[in-house]
């Protein structure tokens, strides 16, 4: 049971606290009285139970227990006559009809641009995701007062800044939901290939980033670049399984196992970049998420369509021109016109990407290729120094090795 309860606890957190912040306008009210109602559900559940709707039985728990503060909090009375107003009988087994809405709001409230972009993520993780304080602080690596800290800072913030709880308007909502999809894509980021710590891959964050995706799918089903993020997500994590050996050490694309490919997650990429472009208004992600799609599609790494790759990244240097599109773009220029050719472009960006640990595995790799050895030990040196990931040191350091 407690299992149970706490399945539900990840799917339904997130919904109660944006039903109880549709109504009182209060975070920490709102997260504080949705964790009394899992506790009162930890507490009935397993001799009455589950209900039929858990997700409405648990917001009108927590609705309840939020009124009976506010009439407790007699210096906050013009708010509970508020609350009184706002509020209306519901049936716990009734269908909470304005949670999609109200899930999209807090969500974007969480992601407000007045907000630090590390703020943004713990309210994410914290709010929409259900994970406790010390899970958003393991997370990235702080300690759990530091993150308690940010948090409480961001919802003041967020309180001081009378920062609007809503979706936001047309003419704003490109910008804004931009800010969302990177936050997203950073959770997913962080546990695909952790910066830091002792663990190769992170896929609590990594599951928890895909669900987030699919909440915003569900929420926003004609927005092209969330389609593109949850089938760019759904691709790389399709390779989990493939992407360290026994020993600890990342297998690169063109080494794994291509038969421990989630080929369910890879259809599903797949069916989504499909989608995309039939829709024809190409964005970042969407575009990644092709560059994954061709190399999902491969059989085998030599039947990999470099040349539609290198296309794609064409296309991405145009949409996001920064130096790390253009350091991915000159690793499929590899594979087309040569490492020489290929090279010669990394060269280039050697200023901007010079404390970028991928820039000196990419280079070093071109070096190795070319038969200079020497220079192909120092990058690959330099890039397992800056290098945080115990797989990817492992790697770096078998290149190394296998050089001098």
């Amino acid at each position: 049971m407690t299992a149970e309860v706490e399945a539900v606890f990840r799917a339904e957190f997130g919904r109660v606290v944006a039903s109880l912040t549709a109504r009182f306008r209060d975070l920490d009210l709102a997260e504080e009285m949705a964790q009394e109602a899992f506790v009162e559900a930890l507490r009935r559940w397993p001799t009455q139970g589950v209900p039929p709707n858990p997700g409405g039985w648990l917001t009108v728990v927590a609705r309840n227990r939020a009124l009976d503060r506010l009439r407790r909090e007699s210096t906050r009375r013009s708010r509970h006559e508020e609350a009184e107003v706002l509020t209306a009988p519901e049936d716990p087994g009734a269908p909470v009809t304005s949670v999609v809405d109200e899930r999209l709001r807090l969500l974007f409230t969480c992601c407000h641009p007045a907000l630090a972009p590390e703020a943004r993520v713990a309210l994410t993780l914290r709010l929409l995701g259900g994970l406790t304080v010390p899970e958003v602080a393991d997370a990235f690596l702080v300690p759990e007062r530091t993150m308690a800290q940010r948090i409480t800072r961001a919802k003041r913030k967020i309180a001081a800044a009378n920062i609007p709880y809503r979706v936001p308007r047309d003419h704003e909502l490109p910008e804004r939901l931009s800010g969302v999809l990177a936050v997203v894509y950073l959770v997913f980021t962080e546990g695909h290939l952790p910066g830091s710590g002792g663990a190769a891959v992170r896929t609590d964050l990594c599951d928890e980033a895909i669900r987030l995706g699919r909440v915003l799918r569900e929420l926003m089903p004609d927005e092209e670049e969330v389609a593109g993020l949850l089938a760019l997500m759904l691709l790389t994590d399709a390779r989990r399984r493939a992407r360290v050996d026994a020993a600890g050490v990342l297998v690169t694309l063109d080494e794994q196992d291509r038969s421990l490919w989630d080929r369910e997650r890879i259809a599903e990429g797949h069916a989504l970049v499909r989608e995309c472009l039939r829709r024809n208004r190409p964005g970042h992600y969407q575009l990644l998420a092709a560059v994954n799609a061709v190399h999902t599609d491969a059989p085998a790494a030599t039947d990999t369509a470099w040349d539609q790759v290198l296309a794609l990244y064409d296309r991405l240097v145009l949409a996001t021109p920064t130096p790390v599109v253009a350091l991915n773009r000159a690793v499929a220029l590899a594979e087309v016109a040569g490492p020489e050719a290929a090279l010669a472009e990394v060269e280039r960006l050697a200023g901007a990407l010079d404390g970028y640990h991928p820039f000196h595995a990419t280079r070093a790799d071109l070096l190795r290729r070319l038969g200079r050895a020497d220079e192909a030990a120092a990058a690959y040196d330099r890039a397992r120094t800056l290098a945080g990931n115990p797989a990817e040191i492992a790697f770096l350091t078998r290149r190394l090795d296998s050089l001098t």
